[in-house]
Parts: C-alpha cells; sequence; structure tokens
C-alpha cells in the first residue's frame, strides 16, 4: 500500500499564511463579497509553495464560509452573513431597503385551500376549514433570499388575497389589520425539497435555514408561516433588552 506523502513542517505552514492574506485582504476592504480570489494557480505563484498547500488554504477558507467555489468560474468572497432577529418580526421589504438594496416579490401561489391536520392545529381552526394560502419568493437586487409559504385564519384577514403582494409584502398588509400582540418562531436547518432549492438557487447538497412562524392578534391565531432561507447566507440571532449595545465578534467566526 503506497503511503500519503505529509508536507514538510515549512511547507505545512505555509497554507496559514496564505489563509492570513486572503483574510487580511477581506478585512481592509480590498476583497469585497463576491470579488474572485486568486487561483490556485496563481497562489502557487505568489507564495512559492505546492498546489496542494494552496489547495488546503482555500478548501479551509471555504469551509468557514469565508470563500464559495463556481465550477469551472473560480473562487470568490462569499456574501457576508444576513441576521435574521429572533425577538422581533420585520418586513422583509424595510430590511433589504436598509440596506440599500431593492425588493422584489415572485407570487408562485396564492389561493384557497382545505386545511389538514397540521394547518388546522396551528391556526387553531377545525379540520377542512377553509384557509388561504400563498407561496412567494422574496428577492434582494434580483437574488431569492427567503421563500415565504403562509397560511392565514380568512376570519381575521378576509381580504388577505386581494392584496397585490408584488407592492406590499403579507407582513404589511397583515400588521395592518391585525396588529401582532404575540408570536412564535421554531428554528430548524433542513434539507430542502426540490422546489424550494430551485427557488433560493440552492445546489443538492446546501441546507436551509427553515423558519416557523405563528402570530396572534389578541385571542386569534392570525396567520402561521414557513420561511426558508439559505443557509449559507443566514445565521440567527436574539439579545435581550439588557444585554450589549452592540454586536461583538463571534468566537471562532473569521472577521
Amino acid at each position: 500500500m503506497t503511503k500519503a506523502v505529509k508536507p514538510a513542517a515549512g511547507e505545512a505552514r505555509h497554507y496559514i499564511r496564505i489563509k492570513e492574506q486572503i483574510l487580511a485582504e477581506i478585512a481592509e476592504g480590498k476583497l469585497q463579497p463576491g470579488d474572485r480570489v486568486s487561483s490556485e494557480s496563481e497562489l502557487v505563484a505568489a507564495f512559492g509553495v505546492s498546489r496542494m498547500t494552496a489547495n488546503r488554504a482555500l478548501r479551509e477558507l471555504m469551509f468557514e464560509g469565508v470563500l464559495k467555489r463556481s465550477a469551472g468560474i473560480g473562487t470568490f468572497v462569499s456574501p457576508k452573513h444576513l441576521d435574521v432577529d429572533l425577538l422581533q418580526i420585520r418586513n422583509i421589504a424595510d430590511e433589504i431597503l436598509e440596506r440599500g438594496h431593492a425588493h422584489q416579490a415572485m407570487v408562485v401561489e396564492a389561493g384557497l385551500m382545505k386545511a389538514d391536520a397540521n394547518v388546522a392545529d396551528a391556526l387553531e381552526l377545525t379540520l377542512g376549514a377553509e384557509v388561504m394560502h400563498s407561496l412567494i419568493v422574496h428577492m434582494e437586487n434580483d437574488q431569492p433570499i427567503q421563500v415565504e409559504e403562509r397560511y392565514v385564519n380568512p376570519l381575521v384577514a378576509p381580504d388577505y388575497l386581494s392584496t397585490d403582494f408584488r407592492s406590499m409584502t403579507p407582513h404589511e398588509y397583515l400588521t395592518k389589520v391585525a396588529p401582532i400582540t404575540a408570536f412564535e418562531h421554531i428554528v430548524q436547518a433542513v434539507k430542502p425539497d426540490t422546489a424550494i432549492r430551485k427557488y433560493l438557487g440552492l445546489k443538492n447538497d446546501h441546507p436551509c435555514l427553515r423558519v416557523f412562524r405563528r402570530t396572534w392578534s389578541g385571542e386569534a391565531v392570525v396567520t402561521c408561516a414557513l420561511l426558508y432561507y439559505p443557509g449559507a447566507q443566514y445565521r440567527l440571532e436574539a439579545r435581550s433588552t439588557k444585554g450589549p449595545s452592540r454586536p461583538v465578534a463571534i468566537l471562532g467566526e473569521k472577521q
């Protein structure tokens, strides 16, 4: 059996130097999200290392979420993580606008349906009750960032399906007709089905962050929704009112 050849100690340390250089260029703004980084061949020439060492540096940065690779195109700086605040509910269009970008919405489905056992239980209605259902893909500068599948109690928001969701989000409409007095969030990492994967433009092995949300207005459950986010682009955060006044660096996360 052929034994694997281990790199020399000095060679092994060079991959750390390559990583530190790339991270420094990102921190200094020389490399922005979406920018292409040097290829393995370019790193070999620049640092005088083996291809194996250059490959290791790039692979580790990809594993850490700093870089992403597009087959046949190159390796690029990953987009910055976007935060999902679990302690409040915000209009996704407002969040996108605050980042200086444009919000677009693609309405995939919008209509009436009979509540199955799960939907009836979530909305606290009887099995088979008529509910409103919508499936919307939210985009930021034409890039999909959230798939929203929502079920609405028609007794609370009877005009829901009359809304033009391309100009007004479901959240915006619902909070006007039924102000939120309570809500719950349940978060899971899931493997998306084919449809969700297609809407978010994900590859087969990419995970999703799924938030299950229910909201109340008074004693009535207004809506329940499944919100799907690309797992590599989003992170969850929650901070108490007596917590730190500003975000801080996360232990183990490359800045």
